[in-house]
């Protein structure tokens, strides 16, 4: 009898979804594989490394060494400025904030990365926002690097994304923990939540700025609880990381720190979701 499959789903969150490099280390400490990766915005990044034939291990090395020096970490984001006069232009001209998804993908993106969906060791689903359509959409064939700019560009701080003549925004915005669509894909749905929540004890006044990034955050949490009425979900772990804002790479070491416990979890989570599926498979009640 074969070993029950899983499909995983990796979550929005930014820097807190460093905490999926976690899970990954869970998969490899018990040698299993992932039948599909799903993942919007940086887990839709973090998926395509380990798809790519990345281990958990490499990628916490690989953004340990990213973001812990921050003298490269500067030598970086200078080379995300615009060359000349008609990039500069082309990519929007004199605004604030936003910068090119697409550039930074390019700079920050480890060389192990392919760069097309038929390379990858893993099937990838990358879920990104169709802005004008007003909906998710998955890619899964064609050119890799242009849809994680689009799964991961979170509005007001990065650019849009074209690709084919659809504009695309963040993918969380629509769909933040993309389980729903790997239902009949493995026997086991796995997602890791990393969308965060309102911070401080209750009847505390939050702040603006903490109402701000609370207020995306709880529309997260809606979208999520109400797919897991209609879909399977076996199980969905939330690593302790909701006190990280979505930029705050420069706290890598810390959120990687604060999301261990994950990795324990996680295992125990998928060893009891796989007797549940043997025991099923065997006519006893799970």
């Amino acid at each position: 009898m074969s070993e029950p499959t899983v499909a995983l789903a990796l979550g929005a969150g930014g820097a807190r979804g460093l905490a999926h490099i976690r899970a990954l280390q869970a998969l490899d400490d018990l040698g299993l594989k992932p039948a599909v990766i799903a993942g919007s915005s940086i887990g839709a990044i973090i998926g395509a490394g380990y798809a790519s034939g990345m281990s958990g291990d490499d990628m916490h090395a690989y953004v340990r060494e990213r973001f812990e020096n921050r003298f490269e970490l500067l030598a970086s984001l200078w080379k995300l400025r615009p060359q000349d006069v008609l990039r500069f232009m082309a990519e929007g001209g004199l605004r604030l904030g936003e910068i090119s998804i697409e550039r930074v993908i390019d700079v920050f993106l480890p060389d192990q990365v392919v760069r097309d969906f038929s390379e990858l060791k893993i099937p990838l689903h990358v879920v990104a926002t169709d802005y004008y359509a007003q909906r998710d959409h998955v890619f899964r064939s064609g050119a890799l690097r242009p849809t994680l700019a689009a799964s991961a560009a979170i509005p007001a701080v990065f650019l849009p994304v074209k690709i084919g003549g659809e504009i695309y925004v963040d993918g969380g915005m629509t769909n933040p923990a993309p389980f729903d669509i790997l239902g009949g894909h493995a026997d086991i749905i796995a997602a890791i939540d990393v969308s965060g929540g309102p911070q401080g004890g209750r009847g505390t006044r939050p702040g603006k700025v903490d109402m701000m990034y609370a207020s995306t955050q709880l529309m997260q949490h809606a979208i999520i609880a109400a797919k897991a009425e209609n879909h399977q979900l076996d199980i969905c772990l939330r690593p302790d990381v909701g006190r990280f804002r979505a930029l705050d790479f420069l706290r890598t070491e810390s959120v990687l720190t604060a999301s261990l416990p994950l990795r324990d979890e996680f295992k125990r989570a998928l060893g009891a979701a796989m007797e549940n599926v043997i025991k099923c498979r065997n006519g006893s009640p799970a």
